[in-house]
Formats: C-alpha cells, structure tokens, sequence
C-alpha cells in the first residue's frame, strides 16, 4: 500500500484555549440547496470531514479540530495558487491525512485516516456539473485511540449529478463490511446506528444521505456522531462529528426562450434592409411635378385660346 502524508500543522497550546486545522472547512455534510443560478454549473467534492473537540487530561480546555481532505470545487473560482483554472477539471488524490495536536501523544504527527485509495473529483460546463468521492479499505481514527480504528470500511463513495434541463441524481453507498470500534455492524439505510464500547464510548452513524431539488443534488455516504472517553495519550474524551466521502452539484442554468409566438432573430431569419421606396419615373427622365406642369399648360393654352377667339369676335362686330 502506497502512503502519502499531507504535511501537518502544528500549532502552540495558549494556557487558556487552542485550535488545530488543516486546510478550510467550508462546509458541513453535503446537503442540496437552491441554486442563484449560472450559466456554469458548480460541483463540489471532499473525503473526509471533521469538527471534533478534544479533552485534554492535565489542561483545562478543549483542543478543536477541524480538518478536510481533498475537498475539490469546479469552477476553480478564487482557488489557490497551482489549482486547476475556472472551468477545468477538478481533482485530487491522497491516501492519508495527518495532523499534529500539541498536547496529544507528547506532539507526535496524528493519523486521522488512511484508504488504499481517497479520490475526490468535480467538473463543471454549461451543460452538466458533476462531482464523485470514492474510497477503498477505509481505516478512520480519534485522537486517543491510535491502535482501535473508529470505523473500518472496504469501499465508500458518493456521486452527484446535474444535468441542464434534466432531474438532478444523488446517490451514496457504503459497500462490504463494516466495523465500527472493533464490532462488526450492519447498516440501516433507514436510520441511525449506534454502537456503543463498554469503557470507550459510544458512535452514531448515519448511512447514505441523499438530497435532491429542481436544480441541486448533494450525497453523503456516512455521517458519524462520536462520543469517546479514550482515557489514554492525555486524551479524556472527543466528541463531534465526522462526514466521510461527500458529493454535491447546481446544474446550470438553462438558455432563455423566446416568448411564444416570436422568433429570435438570427443572419438567416433577420430580413435584409430595403432602400427607400423610389416612384416610378417615365421613360423620358421627367421627375414627379412633370403632371402639374403639364396640366398648369394645357389651362394657360385654353385660356389664351378662349381670349384669342373672344377678341376675333368683338373686331368683327
């Protein structure tokens, strides 16, 4: 098995309150909400995600940790510098998730998960969003319990998928076996699961939520509840939620169409410009007034004429 650690980071306890995170939390579980609408549709995926809160036995406070791994969204959008640009594929690939907490097992890196494989993927056009997790022999641990696995799994993945102008799909799965604080656990898809270890705790789990609208789909495989007393590594207990292999999607936006009965101009439909109507000219080159000319002559001729004939008769008389 091939095992890349992220690089920790590692924080100093103040007296009073501390944090650890790696990477960005900008999310809880996957669930689908409306969309503003885009002309690009979004999608997002991530491994593992954690909100824990961790007791310390010689301190009084509380250690939180928060942690992702391989969380992916496209479009990039304001990704980091080296992530994929807007509108390219997104994905990432880890086997391990490692983290320092001051305070727990004398500072030493701390392993919160470990899989054969751990893929998130997201890709995003102006026709279809989609987004998938998968992960293969799954071990997830707490901080206090380094040799018992919290929950063990062969296979976990999530997908989601939205499609302009069609139903969005979501859909999770947790396959094979399952053991959760070393028992060996059948999953409900019904409703919760609890397991409870005498001296150790208890864990509620929820399998395969799936969330659907018009425009949106969002899957989670696993949702876990932990509440633990390890009592060991000067831990006292954790306590938070864990969401392992989350997907989620907004199609986009479907084209506007044109108002019934009106046609959208395109260069084959859009009539061609027409110059100004001319009148018809005679053959001669005469322009438009030539009737009123000839008409005005014709009553200057037969006046001239009605005159000429009146002044004969009034000379013969």
């Amino acid at each position: 098995m091939n095992t890349i650690r992220t690089a920790s980071r590692r924080l100093h306890l103040p007296a009073a309150t501390a944090l650890v995170a790696l990477g960005t939390l900008t999310a809880g579980p996957a669930h689908a909400t409306p969309g503003t609408g885009s002309a690009e549709g979004r999608a997002n995926a991530a491994v593992l995600r954690t909100a824990l809160d961790v007791s310390l036995l010689d301190k009084t406070v509380n250690v939180p940790l928060t942690a992702t791994l391989n969380a992916v969204q496209a479009p990039a959008g304001a990704a980091p510098a080296g992530a994929a640009p807007a509108g390219a594929p997104a994905s990432a690939e880890k086997t391990a998730l490692t983290v320092t907490l001051d305070g727990v097992d004398r500072g030493r890196p701390f392993t919160l998960l470990r899989a054969d494989t751990a893929t998130a993927k997201a890709t995003a056009d102006s026709r279809r969003a989609e987004a998938s997790t998968r992960l293969a022999r799954v071990r997830l641990h707490v901080p206090g319990l380094p040799l018992l696995s919290l929950v063990e799994a062969d296979q976990v993945t999530a997908r989601a998928v939205c499609e302009a102008g069609k139903r969005p799909v979501a859909e999770a799965n947790l396959l094979g076996k399952v053991t959760v604080l070393g028992k060996r656990v059948t999953l409900t898809p019904g409703g919760p699961t609890r397991v409870q270890a005498p001296g150790i705790g208890e864990v509620t789990l929820h399998l395969s939520k799936s969330d659907t609208t018009t425009r949106t789909a969002a899957a989670t495989a696993l949702s876990l509840k932990v509440t633990v007393n390890p009592l060991s590594l000067n831990v006292a207990d954790v306590n938070g939620t864990l969401t392992l292999a989350e997907a989620s999607c907004t199609a986009p936006k479907p084209p506007a169409k044109p108002a019934a009965g009106v046609q959208p101009q395109t260069a084959a439909t859009k009539p061609a410009a027409t110059a100004p109507a001319q009148p018809d000219l005679a053959a001669t080159g005469a322009g438009p007034t030539t009737p009123y000319i000839a008409a005005g002559a014709l009553t200057l001729l037969a006046a001239g004429t009605t005159a000429l004939l009146t002044l004969r008769r009034r000379r013969r008389a």
